[in-house]
Formats: C-alpha cells, sequence, structure tokens
C-alpha cells in the first residue's frame, strides 16, 4: 500500500469496498462489522433496517423483499460513488431478499472512515442511496388483507 498525503504513515486502503450482497439468508451484524474493521480508521458507523410490525397506521402481517437482476451491479455503482466522495476506510452493505418476519434484518450497511463525523455521513448517505436507487422492492402484506409494494426505484 501507498502512504496517503493526509497523514504521514497512513497506507491508502486497497479497495474499501469490502462486501456488497444481496442474499436470501439471515444477515449478521458481526459479519458486516468485521468487514468494515481496518487499523486506520477512527470512527465506523453502521446501520441496521429492521422489519417493523406496522407502516403508514396499518399493521403489517407480512412481508416480503424481491429485486431487479441489475440490483447488485447498481448496489456497487452506489457503493463505489459513496466511497469516491468521502474518505472511507472500509465499505459493506447487505440486503435480503425473500420472506422476512417482523424483527429480522433487511439491510445492513457500515462504514468506516478515519474519522467519526466522515463515517456518519457516508453511512447515511449509503443507506439513503442503496433506499433510492438500487431496484428492490418491498411487498407488504397487512393484517386487514391489503397489501402494497415499495420500491426504491
Amino acid at each position: 500500500m501507498a502512504p496517503t498525503h493526509d497523514h504521514p504513515g497512513e497506507q491508502a486502503a486497497q479497495d474499501p469496498i469490502r462486501l456488497l450482497e444481496i442474499r436470501e439468508t439471515p444477515l449478521s451484524v458481526d459479519e458486516i462489522f468485521r468487514a468494515v474493521g481496518d487499523d486506520a480508521a477512527g470512527g465506523t458507523a453502521l446501520f441496521v433496517g429492521t422489519v417493523r410490525n406496522h407502516d403508514g397506521g396499518q399493521d403489517v402481517g407480512a412481508l416480503g423483499y424481491s429485486c431487479h437482476p441489475s440490483a447488485q451491479d447498481e448496489m456497487r455503482r452506489v457503493a463505489e460513488k459513496v466511497a469516491a466522495e468521502f474518505p472511507v476506510r472500509a465499505l459493506a452493505a447487505v440486503h435480503r431478499v425473500g420472506e422476512l418476519k417482523v424483527g429480522d434484518l433487511a439491510v445492513v450497511v457500515a462504514v468506516s472512515c478515519p474519522h467519526r463525523a466522515e463515517a456518519f455521513a457516508a453511512c447515511r448517505k449509503l443507506i439513503d442511496d442503496l433506499k433510492h436507487e438500487v431496484p428492490i422492492w418491498k411487498h407488504q402484506r397487512f393484517s386487514d388483507g391489503t397489501e402494497e409494494w415499495v420500491g426504491a426505484c
């Protein structure tokens, strides 16, 4: 690794994007946290999105996520944009698809940076852009028998 110009002795991160996946299996906060570990990072921010039991004043009975075949590529594009905008040491994001229950983890993202303010800002940008730009859709089924699709794109 080459030294950076910001701090003497600090090594530039090789590829800050350490883990990006869309998967049908349960997510692990520990796995994502470990993926962004970096000795040059002074701050790590982590966001965990869970399935809640209500939305828009209605009780959620069941929920499923599905995605477009391009979702993984779009996830990488978003991650690369965040890594270019902030001094990211390491970044990870995993989103779940399939049928989920209330309390299940739907998405976990984490970013480590030299300082906490950068880590918070980068993590916020990562989750916000993933939700707005990656074609992953949520199908909510409510306890009254109604349902709705909620999409990122």
